[in-house]
């Protein structure tokens, strides 16, 4: 499959309602479980998302197109957001509808040509990558957490549904 910004933004526009509509207005006790020791739960999750619209997609792609893949860009501390957990879900949920707004106003500013989806930057890990590869990643990222908060949700009931965990492949995961 060849790579469209249109379908990609689509991800990016839909995610915030997804996570309002899917985890707005639930109780502490599906907000707040998770699969265990180190791992996240939705509210985490969220202010994962939004740490990542702050530092991650848009500063990353802003880097890429000034300083191309002469150096690579900033490291992205993935667990930094666990030290700020101050906001309501309600909170986050508004926080990262606001900042996704902002950065999805950037990044149709930013990039205004195909050749632009070509250049290249220099991740501090992975080595050379594309713009294209860097958005994509942004979409399949949002994906990635809104299966992972519906995995950790379902699993609070898991050992409640009985015997049908067996054809419940969420929990089994």
């Amino acid at each position: 499959m060849e790579f469209s910004l249109k379908e990609a933004m689509e991800i990016l526009e839909q995610t915030p309602a997804t996570l309002e509509s899917f985890v707005g207005g639930l109780s502490k006790g599906w907000l707040s479980c998770t699969e265990g020791e180190g791992t996240w739960n939705a509210k985490e999750v969220i202010s994962h998302l939004i740490e990542g619209e702050k530092v991650n997609w848009i500063p990353r792609l802003r880097f890429i197109l000034q300083e191309g893949n002469c150096k690579p860009f900033p490291a992205f501390d993935r667990y930094s957001h666990l030290n700020d957990e101050k906001n309501s879900m309600t909170e986050a949920l508004i926080a990262f509808k606001e900042i996704r707004k902002e950065n999805l106003r950037n990044l149709r500013e930013l990039i205004t040509t195909e050749a632009q989806l070509e250049l290249k930057g220099l991740h501090p890990e992975l080595g050379e990558v594309k713009v294209r590869e860097l958005i994509s990643t942004w979409a399949v990222h949002d994906l990635t957490h809104i299966n992972q908060i519906t995995r950790v949700i379902a699993k609070r009931y898991k050992k409640e549904v009985g015997p049908w965990k067996e054809y419940l492949g969420i929990i089994n995961r």
